[in-house]
């Protein structure tokens, strides 16, 4: 198979990357699940986005204060700064976000922000989103999207990416010639026994990136949120952040509040811990009736039918919270134009690390960060083309036979990532 450019994941990132690269390039997009099945689609909350000129600083600054002021300062101004303009380009695909009587965008706002600067579509914004970019790429010919298809490798040489191994449905293994490959295979989460990713997002990219010499950076950076229901569930349900942004408390098992709902994610974790730890119990509960309950219905339904099914009447009861693995802020190391240190290989949203986060995610950076350097990534592949280096007698020779007996390969790139967090984590 040959292809202009190769895009690993159908996550925001891999998808707004293949809208933002030009048309007369032939663009196969390719994911390890069905098209829907990744963590795009369960963001809740929101997505940031800069109103005017009076709030960037303040922006700026709850961006670096929740990172632990480890954060890239040029990545976080450049995020900032594109923010509109990405916003516009979601407005002209047909996403439907929250406005008032007048027609103007509503804001609301989550843990460790200092004012209103996000916006949302009911709690479901990743879906209204993603599913927006997915409908626009089914639309383009040049675009052709493989679902259920895996990347199993890099084919390279001379720290030089010309493809990649992929395997097909049926299990066919085929190397694919591109020009460019992009790698957006999302995060961690199905390394953790709770986690509120897809149980298949196991790190593929990061431990492609080890076996080849790509540079990593921050990979002991994981971001656990504080609350997600505490029940028996294959992936855990994430209690949006503005959920507490507009109001929701938490309390102990005396039903007493015993922390400031607001705080970054991961002090508000540590906090949750010490009181399941204090109070001998497995969660804390999460109160929601101090939330009017037509509030509740119109901007959280799909967390009100949720615990609903679990058998929770937020209008009437608190519901058990517990904290769980969330997202990834390290991840493969990249430039302000998401190049990795492989040459003509380039990663994206939760895969790559432009050090916008930090040591620390603020609450709704995660959309806004994945679109503004996937974009980045495509502008600057298309001003590139001429520079493209070619290998067909590279993919012709490869041994596709190393890759036919894929049982426990997964397994094996598991541990290399979990080795890898650890290690870092020590160090």
């Amino acid at each position: 198979m040959k292809t202009d450019v190769l895009i690993v994941g159908s996550g925001c990132s891999g998808l707004y990357c293949a809208l933002n690269l030009p048309t007369d390039k032939k663009i196969t997009v390719i994911t390890k699940a069905g098209a829907e099945e990744n963590d795009s689609f369960l963001a809740q909350g929101g997505m940031c986005m800069l109103k005017d000129e009076k709030d960037f600083q303040s922006f700026f600054e709850d961006t670096l204060k929740a990172g632990h002021y480890e954060n890239d300062k040029t990545s976080v101004e450049i995020m900032i700064r594109s923010s509109q303009a990405v916003v516009e380009d979601l407005l002209r695909f047909g996403a439907d976000f929250q406005k008032d009587e007048k027609g103007e965008l509503v804001f609301t706002r989550e843990g460790a922000h200092s004012e209103k600067r996000i916006i949302f579509h009911e709690d479901v914004t990743g879906k209204e989103i993603t599913s927006t970019l997915l409908a626009q790429v089914k639309e383009r010919p040049n675009i052709t999207l493989l679902e259920h298809t895996a990347m199993v490798d890099l084919i390279e040489e001379n720290n030089v990416c010309y493809g990649a191994v992929v395997q097909k449905p049926d299990g066919e293994i085929e190397a694919v010639e591109a020009d460019y490959t992009v790698m957006a295979t999302g995060g961690i989460g199905g390394l953790y026994r709770h986690s509120t990713n897809f149980r298949h997002l196991t790190g593929d990219a990061l431990a492609v990136a080890i076996r080849h010499g790509i540079a990593l950076k921050d990979i002991s950076y994981v971001q656990i949120h504080p609350t997600t229901l505490y029940a028996e569930e294959e992936r855990s349900f994430l209690i949006s952040e503005s959920v507490r942004g507009e109001g929701a408390v938490l309390r102990d098992k005396n039903g007493d509040r015993f922390v400031n709902e607001l705080l970054p994610r991961d002090l508000l974790t540590k906090a949750i811990l010490a009181q399941m730890e204090k109070d001998g119990t497995d969660f804390v509960w999460e109160d929601l009736r101090t939330i009017p309950e037509d509030e509740l219905n119109r901007h959280f339904p799909n967390i009100v039918e949720h615990c609903r099914e679990m058998g929770y009447d937020v209008t009437k009861e608190c519901i058990p919270v517990v904290p769980a693995q969330h997202y990834f802020m390290g991840g493969i190391q990249v430039n302000h134009e998401s190049k990795t240190s492989m040459e003509q290989l380039y990663a994206v949203g939760e895969t790559a690390c432009n050090g916008v986060h930090g040591k620390n995610r603020l609450a709704s950076n995660s959309l806004l960060e994945s679109l503004v350097f996937a974009k980045r990534a495509a502008l600057d592949m298309a001003g590139h083309v001429q520079e493209v280096k070619k290998n067909s007698r590279l993919i012709e020779e490869t041994d596709m036979e190393p890759y036919r007996e894929l049982s426990g390969l997964y397994e094996t790139y598991q541990k290399l990532v979990k080795n890898g967090i650890q290690e870092a984590g020590r160090a």
